[in-house]
C-alpha cells in the first residue's frame, strides 16, 4: 500500500508538473500583455483606403520573449504574423529581452534579480538559456529564423541595405506581402561584460540595440537604475563598435546622463525605438524637448509607444498627440512608431488595428504624406541606412 501511494503521489507531482509547464507560461502573458477592450475611434473611408497603401514600420516589440508560435494567430498578447499581415506592417522590429529585475518600477532598479530566468526555465528553453543571457538572445535569433523558414515567404528576415530594398520591391509586386523582420535587443547586458559578443550578435542578424533596460550595467546608467550615469569607457568603445559594424544605437531606457553622451558622440542616427514625450506625458524614461532636437540633429527618429506610461493614456489619440508634438518642434521626419507590443503593456488595441493610429493623425490635421512618413517612411530611411557597416573611422 505504501508503494502505491508513493507511486501515486509521484504520478500527481509529474502531472503537476506537466501542467506548470503547460499552461503557466500562458498564464502569465496572458496577464502581462494585456488589450484594455475601452471604446475604440471610429476609422473612416479615407483612414482605411490610405492605411492600406502605407509601408508601415514598428521599431519595437517584445514577442519573441514568449512561447508562441509566431506565424499562428494566437489568442493572447499583441501580434503574430497574421495580424501583423491584417495590420498591414511592412516591417516589424523584434526586440531580445533577456532580464528583469523583480518588482520592476520606473524609478529605481537594481541589477541583483531576474524575473526572465523563471520564464525561460517555464517555457522549457534550452538548458543554456537558462543561465546565459548571450545565449537566450542568440535563441531569440533562432527562434525568428525558424519562423523565416517555415513562413513559406510570408516572413523575410532583414539584415542589410539590400534587405530592406528587396522586401520594398516584394511587397510592391504582390498584394499580400510578405512582412520583414529585423532583430534588436534591449539592453546590451546580454554582452557579459565582453564586447566582443557585439560580433557574435551581428552574426546572428542584430541591427540595433538599446545599452540599458531597466537597471545600470557596465556600459551605461539606466533611466530606471540606481546611479543612473552615463557612458563608461566600455560604454563609448561598445557605441564605436555598433557604428562600425552596421548597429543602430537605441537610446531607449537609457539615463538623462547617457543619452547626452551618446548624442553628443553619435556619428550614425540616433534612434528612441518606444516611448514618449515629456511634453504630452511627463514620466521620467520620456524625451525632453531638448533630447527630441538631439535625436533630430544626428537624422534619427522617435518611435512614439501605445501603452499608458508612454503616453499617459491607451488611446490611439494619446499617440498621435505626441507623434505631433515631435513633429511640431523638429520636423515629420523625425516621426515613428514604437508599440512595444508584447512587453508586459496594456494597450487599447493590438497590431491589427493599426488603422486606429492612422485615424488618429488624420484627426490630427496630418496630411497624407505626413502619415506616410511617420507610420513607416522615416523609419525606413534610417534603418536601410544604419544597417549599413560603416568601417572603422577613429
Amino acid at each position: 500500500m505504501k508503494r502505491w501511494l508513493a507511486w501515486g503521489a509521484l504520478g500527481l507531482l509529474v502531472l503537476a508538473a506537466i501542467g506548470f509547464f503547460a499552461f503557466a507560461p500562458g498564464i502569465a502573458e496572458r496577464g502581462m500583455n494585456r488589450i484594455d477592450g475601452k471604446p475604440l475611434i471610429a476609422v473612416s473611408d479615407e483612414a482605411q483606403a490610405l492605411h492600406e497603401t502605407l509601408t508601415i514600420v514598428d521599431l519595437h516589440s517584445d514577442t519573441l520573449l514568449w512561447d508562441r508560435d509566431l506565424l499562428s494567430h494566437a489568442n493572447r498578447g499583441h501580434e503574430d504574423l497574421p495580424r501583423m499581415e491584417a495590420g498591414n506592417v511592412a516591417l516589424q522590429i523584434f526586440s531580445s529581452v533577456t532580464k528583469t529585475p523583480k518588482d520592476q518600477n520606473y524609478e529605481a532598479n537594481d541589477a541583483d534579480s531576474d524575473n526572465i530566468t523563471a520564464l525561460v526555465i517555464a517555457q522549457l528553453q534550452p538548458i543554456r538559456t537558462w543561465t546565459s543571457l548571450l545565449e537566450r538572445s542568440l535563441y531569440h535569433g533562432e527562434k525568428l529564423d525558424r519562423a523565416v523558414a517555415d513562413a513559406k515567404g510570408r516572413l523575410l528576415k532583414v539584415a542589410a541595405p539590400e534587405d530592406v530594398a528587396g522586401l520594398l520591391a516584394r511587397r510592391q509586386s504582390s498584394a499580400t506581402g510578405p512582412v520583414g523582420a529585423m532583430l534588436s535587443i534591449e539592453g546590451l547586458q546580454n554582452l557579459e561584460g565582453d564586447l566582443a559578443n557585439l560580433d557574435r550578435l551581428h552574426t546572428a542578424g542584430f541591427r540595433m540595440a538599446g545599452l540599458t533596460h531597466f537597471f545600470d550595467n557596465d556600459l551605461a546608467g539606466s533611466m530606471h537604475g540606481i546611479e543612473k550615469g552615463g557612458l563608461t569607457a566600455k560604454g563609448r568603445e561598445a557605441i564605436r563598435r555598433m557604428e562600425d559594424l552596421g548597429m543602430i544605437v537605441d537610446i531607449a531606457h537609457c539615463s538623462h546622463a547617457c543619452v547626452a553622451d551618446i548624442l553628443a558622440m553619435a556619428r550614425r542616427p540616433v534612434v528612441s525605438s518606444h516611448g514618449g514625450v515629456q511634453a504630452t506625458c511627463k514620466v521620467n524614461r520620456n524625451l525632453s524637448d531638448e533630447e527630441i532636437r538631439g535625436v533630430a540633429r544626428t537624422g534619427g527618429i522617435i518611435g512614439i509607444g501605445y501603452w499608458d506610461a508612454a503616453i499617459c493614456d491607451t488611446s490611439p489619440r494619446a499617440a498621435a498627440r505626441a507623434m505631433k508634438h515631435v513633429r511640431d518642434l523638429v520636423g515629420i521626419e523625425h516621426v515613428a512608431l514604437g508599440s512595444d507590443y508584447d512587453g508586459a503593456t496594456t494597450v487599447r488595441f493590438d497590431t491589427s488595428q493599426l488603422v486606429q493610429v492612422t485615424q488618429a493623425l488624420l484627426d490630427e490635421g496630418f496630411t497624407h504624406e505626413e502619415i506616410r512618413a511617420a507610420m513607416g517612411g522615416n523609419a525606413l530611411r534610417v534603418l536601410q541606412a544604419g544597417v549599413a557597416p560603416m568601417g572603422p573611422v577613429r
